[in-house]
């Protein structure tokens, strides 16, 4: 490409990621982080995360190799803070509803802070320690700080889910401002996505569907609901500085907890292409009407050939009532001449023998299998368990060895591409 075509597109600024790579955890007496060893206050944590709401809260570590299991996860949230005049993150939340995505963001890697105990709504979510299962969930290799709470007997549902975000928000944050004065481990560099082809790669669109069927199924951006909003194109760094939250506690393992938002496991595997680009992020809703779902799914794929977008991968949240959204944007960008990939997990019996998708698309002629919804696997017994005594969709202790669907460990199945599941062919 000549100077003069360069000098033509647009250059916009980028962010970039300060990585501090945590090696050892503790409690102590303060929040702070010296070399890869982050100790935390716990009376500080608990100040962070109390409300009217919880009547108790409780925050401990768990490590992997551990034999210990956690249940009941509800969100995680990855550290992250920003210095002094470069914004803030969890706009909407933490910070004010301003457009995020920019300047340095300060990473706590290898940690997460996690919360775990009961709300309604919320099915059984479990993340292994030890053993085998581990590998199956992003936080079965990650340093935990687990909140653990009692309601407030005169507080709602909703305000307790209310308390809780917030809190872990704040949390989180704060573990990572332990870092802002640390020279970090790696300095990484996201430059924003292009506004128009750089080169002869094809621009592919991350078309992100966000759970929305009302308090605890919920996504929130800029920290307010999707609910009712149509497909909108953000920048991927916005996802970095925490502007979608996720307040969705079904299928844990089809869950995108705020953790995985902030690492977009589809864009950051665009990013790194060398045969693509990644053109940018599409955040839609999941209406539960039919004419909404369609109308939706039109209009995503109207953005992409507005954008100028080559091709599109196409990721949900939830289970079968799902699919569908996914296979209308696929039959929807095909229609109109763009590509598309979409990411399903199946949900085809204990013995995979049975069909595999709620709603299939039409026309899209490319798939990816993140795993079978149902399949069982063994847990071995564990030491200790956070979150809860029993785990419900067994109605057994949350120590005892067990078995349990992929359908319930934690993210197992990612539909955001993170998850570990692979097949073999058995001819």
């Amino acid at each position: 490409m000549s100077e003069n075509e360069n000098s033509g597109r647009e250059t916009r600024p980028g962010l970039t990621r300060l990585v501090h790579e945590i090696d050892d955890v503790e409690l102590g007496d303060e929040t702070r982080l010296e070399g890869g060893r982050l100790t935390v206050s716990a009376e500080e944590a608990k100040g962070l995360v109390a409300d009217p709401a919880l009547a108790e809260v409780r925050v401990s570590w768990v490590s992997p190799g551990e034999s210990a299991r956690i249940v009941k996860v509800l969100d995680a949230v990855e550290p992250r803070a920003k210095g002094d005049g470069a914004g803030g993150v969890f706009p909407g939340f933490v910070s004010p509803a301003r457009p995020a995505g920019l300047g340095a963001t300060h990473v706590l890697r290898g940690v997460a802070v996690v919360a775990a105990g009961y709300l309604p709504r919320a099915q059984e979510g479990v993340v292994e320690m030890s053993g085998d299962a581990a590998v199956l969930s992003p936080l079965g290799s990650t340093h935990n700080l687990v909140v653990e709470f009692e309601p407030s007997s005169d507080a709602s549902w909703e305000d307790v889910d209310t308390a809780l975000r917030r809190g872990l928000l704040k949390l989180a944050v704060r573990l990572a401002e332990a870092a802002l004065e640390a020279d970090p481990s790696a300095v990484e560099e996201l430059p924003a996505a292009p506004a128009q082809a750089q080169d002869d790669r094809p621009r592919v669109a991350a078309i992100t569907n966000l759970q929305t069927q009302g308090t605890f199924k919920d996504v929130f951006v800029y920290g307010s609901s999707m609910a009712g909003s149509l497909p909108t194109l953000i920048d991927p760094n916005e996802l970095e500085d925490g502007a979608v939250v996720s307040g969705q506690y079904g299928h844990p393992g089809l869950k995108n907890p705020t953790y995985i938002h902030q690492n977009h496991p589809v864009a950051a595997a665009l990013r790194a292409s060398e045969e693509a680009v990644l053109g940018g992020v599409i955040i839609c809703p999941e209406p539960v009407d039919q004419a909404q779902k369609e109308l939706v799914s039109a209009l995503a794929a109207r953005l992409c050939k507005t954008c100028g977008f080559d091709a599109a991968i196409v990721t949900k949240e939830g289970g079968g009532n799902a699919d569908a959204d996914v296979a209308l944007k696929l039959d929807a960008l095909e229609e109109i001449g763009i590509p598309a990939v979409g990411l399903f997990a199946e949900m085809a019996g204990a013995e995979g023998t049975a069909p595999p998708l709620v709603a299939p698309p039409s026309k899209a002629t490319a798939m990816v299998s993140t795993g079978n919804y149902d399949e069982e696997l063994e847990l071995g017994e564990v030491e200790r368990a956070l979150g809860g005594e029993r785990i419900d969709l067994r109605d057994a202790d949350a120590r005892e060895a067990l078995e349990l669907p992929h359908a319930a460990i934690y993210c197992a199945l990612s539909p955001l591409g993170w998850g570990r599941l692979t097949c073999e062919d058995a001819t």
